[in-house]
């Protein structure tokens, strides 16, 4: 705990001698405790943290917290607040920590987790919990027996985040009520649902089939919880490889830095504004962030070249679609954003590249993403000019829409920046370092469908496509 704060270090202390103060009185000589369901839950917690931990890096890490929630619920509804406290510090620790120092996190878990689980248990008990779940003969009293079980899950969260809060506070100076407001939205539903996992959990543990058929609850939950860390585990790798590729960009083409994440952003205004459906909207995301992909095939020279492209290098340039499309054609979860990545800089009146399609054989992430490449690239300021206002931009895309840009794209950006705003945040320099205000070219208006990246001062040189395609459409449907 060397690194850690001292004020993070009171705060874990303070929090250890809470949980064993909340554990004194299951030692008691009378203390009404049934050790053999304390043991057989602590055991049960003990082996899902221990599941979780032997998973391998980035591997399904919720697991183990999924499953070893409705353990520690079950345990406060079926056990006193201190034999429940000892349940959820017996089992915690043997949980895998993600980040150092690893001692300290595993201590403040250990602890933090005792304490929530004796305030679950002691909220549930006060509002009449244990009489609900029958036992003795008895049969448990539904729905009445919702009510303290849901009570005890708000508690069990309030307590979680204001603890986290607490840490947070000490650690990083954050305050402690933004750190709940954050926190406690996203845990009160998860902790509702598990607290119903624990309740069914408790109700059959004290039926006459006893705790044989209980465990039964927890193997669905378990596998639930293991499905969803691979769905997480599979976002979480789609993330790095858009990253991984987007910094491979910046790196080699200084020029556009940040451009990828702003287009990104444009494209998600606008599908969200035509109303496409979430599975879409993620793609157009990922199209507008790696629509520039196949800069990496373009020679470094050339893309960072102060002066005027010459011909043969604008004909170089306008290959970096083909490259794109090379490049992330075998990573399956892209999809139509592949389609944008070939096709976003074609026109609608089919003077663009690589193919030449015009009106509606235009993919439509590919006009959605040209759209929002061009009205980011105006709106930027680069080395060699300033940004144009959003207005100004917007104006420009209203004017070239039908020839360049989709005219519905065009009117669902301008609808979704009236209702949103663009940032200074998303407009801000992308080069560098800008050259002197000497060096900065006018502004004058202009169709706005050059190679993204191509200087403005370069001359205008007839369209050139590449000789073959390296993948993507046949020639036959080049115009």
């Amino acid at each position: 705990m060397s690194g850690t704060p001292a004020a993070a270090r009171a705060c874990v202390l303070a929090a250890v001698l809470g949980a064993i103060w909340c554990t004194l009185p299951a030692y008691a000589a009378d203390a009404p405790v049934p050790w053999g369901t304390a043991a057989l839950l602590a055991a049960l917690g003990l082996g899902c943290e221990a599941a979780g931990r032997r998973s391998p890096p980035g591997g399904p890490g919720p697991v183990a917290a999924g499953a070893f929630l409705p353990i520690l619920l079950a345990a406060a509804f079926l056990l006193p607040p201190a034999a429940a406290a000892l349940v959820a510090a017996s089992g915690s620790p043997a949980g895998r920590v993600e980040q150092p120092p690893y001692a300290a996190r595993r201590i403040w878990r250990a602890a933090q987790l005792a304490l929530t689980c004796a305030a679950a248990s002691w909220t549930y008990a006060a509002f009449g919990g244990p009489a609900t779940l029958g036992g003795g003969g008895a049969v448990a009293d539904f729905p009445r027996a919702l009510l303290p079980a849901c009570v005890a899950a708000v508690a069990f969260s309030l307590v979680l985040t204001a603890l986290d809060g607490l840490v947070l506070a000490a650690a990083e100076r954050r305050p402690v009520h933004r750190s709940v407001y954050e926190l406690l939205p996203l845990a009160l539903g998860p902790h509702l649902v598990h607290a119903l996992a624990g309740l069914m959990t408790a109700v059959l543990w004290r039926s006459p089939y006893g705790p044989l058929s209980a465990l039964l609850v927890l193997l669905p939950m378990y596998l639930s919880c293991w499905v969803f860390a691979q769905y997480h585990r599979e976002q979480a790798a789609h993330r790095a490889t858009i990253r991984a590729l987007v910094h491979a960009v910046d790196i080699k083409d200084t020029y556009t830095r940040g451009h990828s994440e702003r287009v990104g952003r444009a494209s998600v205004l606008i599908a969200r504004e035509l109303g496409m459906d979430d599975r879409r909207v993620e793609g157009l995301r990922f199209a507008g962030i790696l629509h520039d992909i196949g800069k990496l095939g373009v020679p470094t020279r050339v893309l960072r070249k102060d002066g005027p492209l010459t011909p043969e290098e604008r004909r170089i340039m306008e290959l970096h679609p083909e490259y794109g499309h090379e490049i992330v054609r075998g990573i399956g979860f892209l999809d139509e954003a592949r389609d944008a990545i070939l096709h976003h800089h074609e026109r609608l009146d089919g003077s663009g590249y690589p193919y030449g399609l015009s009106g509606s054989r235009i993919p439509e992430f590919a006009r959605v993403v040209a759209v929002a490449d061009a009205f980011d690239a105006m709106t930027s300021t680069r080395s060699y000019r300033r940004a144009r206002p959003v207005p100004a931009a917007l104006a420009e895309l209203k004017r070239c829409a039908g020839s360049q840009f989709d005219p519905r794209m065009v009117g669902a950006l301008d609808r979704a920046l009236r209702r949103h705003g663009w940032s200074e945040a998303d407009t801000a320099v992308t080069a560098d370092e800008p050259r002197a205000p000497h060096d900065v070219s006018p502004e004058p208006p202009e169709p706005y469908g050059a190679v993204a990246g191509a200087r403005r001062d370069a001359p205008p040189v007839p369209r050139a496509r590449s000789a073959a395609p390296l993948s993507g459409p046949s020639r036959d449907r080049r115009r």
